[in-house]
């Protein structure tokens, strides 16, 4: 098949892709719409989930942290397995447990079973996000990689954009459980392509090498604890199990750097550099921006009063420019030094996020849409050219290593900007619902939440720019 681009007025062949192309970049973009449409379409329902079950303000930021938590667990050990098992097998096998994640949550009864469904979903998750990259990039020559990867680039955006207006009007029309519900139904479709169109893995080393597994569990385990610490701040014992997490964690980096097998390749950070700063600087951004939808469903439903549809209208903004860009900036790093888009694109990240920290009860809506616009742009001209960076960074055998690498600083920085907006509800509101919580106070704890991620945001320049240049393939 032949694809087209219109330029000046005149339609030039830019792409020759094989049908056995086309399946794979059709079923990886659908199931990157597919998980990030759930993600934001769930903030948007959070006010209902947490009536209908009378959650308070840190036990409703699990429903979101459970997923991210479960992706971030199983993102890096599947990594490396999927190289050895085979990553279209591993992919299928992770839209099945979303989708079945699906069902279950929109049959819970209880705020307990909707954050264990959702930790079900994120380990369905862990297994496509790692996956399919590699997919792509195996299936592709290196000087389309960066063309390809903006497209499943933009189908995570466009998942992004829609969700919050879908979600706003399923939730306001139909209930917040319809979600879920959904998403079982768009499941079922992806599940049969997957399986019917994705194709079969090359051979691989299966059996000759078997990573070694013993560094996993204080991985998780460190994760579990600075997440469930967090939760318990600012008693002493939240503080200690978060050091608990860190020690757990150093723990996992001396075990790895020592293995031969490892599940995590320490010497990709130790021994390439642009490997190394490219991921660090995706930690950071996500880490600074993911709760952004978050904080500011909770303030345009409480705050400004919009209904759940109408919340959702307002923070698709953000989205649409990066599902709208994303392909230009991923074909432009083709062309351009990608760590001048990514730099350029955290520079202004930094200072969208900034920019919130002046919001107000009367702040006029189309300010807040301006800068959500400003902040899209930021995200579209950083993702792209970053994943293309990362991706070029090594040899086609570590592919899903990179990939799960990648995705796995993608959710722990979520998942951190998850845990950093609830240690800032801990700390204001303590075991208060966010209903029950004064206007001022609502508004100074998202403030300072804003303000903490933009100084974090500001420090990922140095690694985006310090990166180094990107050496191209012939």
């Amino acid at each position: 098949m032949i694809i087209f681009e219109k330029s000046n007025n005149n339609f030039s062949i830019i792409m020759n892709w094989t049908k056995a192309q086309i399946s794979v970049v059709g079923v990886v973009a659908m199931t990157s719409f597919f998980s990030t449409f759930l993600i934001s379409s769930v903030n948007i329902a959070l006010p209902a989930i947490e009536k209908e079950f009378m959650l308070d303000a840190v036990t409703l930021s699990w429903v979101v942290t459970a997923f991210l938590l479960a992706s971030a667990m199983f993102l890096l050990p599947m990594g490396k397995l999927a190289d050895l098992a085979g990553v279209r097998q591993t992919f299928r096998v992770g839209v099945l447990i979303f989708t079945i994640g699906s069902l279950l949550c929109g049959l819970s009864n209880s705020g307990s079973w909707v954050i264990a469904s959702r930790f079900l979903q994120g380990i369905g998750s862990a297994l496509s996000s790692t996956t399919g990259p590699a997919i792509l990039v195996s299936a592709f020559s290196a000087k389309n990689r960066g063309r390809v990867l903006g497209i499943s680039v933009s189908a995570v955006y466009l998942g992004l954009a829609t969700g919050p207006f879908a979600g706003g009007l399923l939730t306001q029309y139909l209930g917040w459980r319809s979600l879920f519900f959904s998403a079982f139904a768009l499941g079922l479709i992806i599940v049969f392509l997957a399986f019917a169109f994705l194709g079969e893995d090359e051979q691989t080393r299966k059996g000759n090498i078997k990573p070694d597994m013993k560094g996993t569990f204080f991985y998780m385990a460190g994760l579990v604890a600075l997440v469930f610490g967090s939760s318990r701040i600012p008693g002493l014992q939240g503080w200690a199990i978060m050091v608990s997490g860190v020690v757990s964690l150093i723990i996992f980096w001396i075990i790895e750097s020592r293995s031969q097998t490892p599940v995590f390749n320490t010497q990709l950070f130790t021994r390439n550099r642009l490997f190394a700063f490219s991921n660090i600087a995706a930690l950071i951004n996500y880490s600074s921006t993911f709760a952004i939808v978050f904080l500011l469903s909770l303030y345009l439903q409480k705050i400004k009063g919009l209904s759940p549809f109408d919340a959702g209208t307002i923070l698709i903004a953000q989205p649409v420019v990066m599902a709208v860009f994303s392909p230009v900036t991923g074909r432009l790093s083709d062309k351009i030094q990608p760590r001048y888009l990514a730099t350029l694109g955290m520079v202004i990240l930094a200072t969208g996020l900034l920019a919130f920290v002046f919001l107000e009860s009367h702040t006029p809506i189309t300010l807040i849409a301006g800068i959500l616009v400003w902040v899209g742009l930021g995200f579209a001209l950083f993702s792209s050219p970053n994943m293309n960076t990362i991706m070029s960074s090594v040899d086609r055998s570590q592919l899903a290593t990179a990939s799960g690498t990648s995705a796995t600083m993608r959710v722990v920085g979520q998942m951190l900007s998850m845990t950093i907006a609830a240690l800032v509800f801990a700390v204001f509101f303590g075991n208060q619902a966010i209903k029950q919580v004064s206007e001022p106070l609502f508004l100074w704890a998202m403030k300072s939440g804003f303000f903490i991620f933009s100084l974090i945001s500001l420090s990922g320049v140095y690694f985006s720019f310090g990166r180094g240049t990107m050496h191209r393939p012939d």
